[in-house]
């Protein structure tokens, strides 16, 4: 049931993490806040088709 998604990066637009969702929990697109190597800092990181 798990699936594998991908987070991209909100500022810098590209997809540097990915991780898994259970689809029947989790309805919502996941957002975490990580750390972006390309801008040297935090942010924030939403799920990508």
């Amino acid at each position: 049931m798990r699936d594998i998604v991908q987070l991209q990066c909100t500022e810098c637009k590209r997809k540097n993490y990915s991780t898994t969702k259970n689809k029947k929990t989790t309805t919502g697109k996941l957002e975490f806040k990580k750390f972006c190597r390309h801008d040297g800092k935090h942010t924030l990181h939403r799920e990508a088709k």
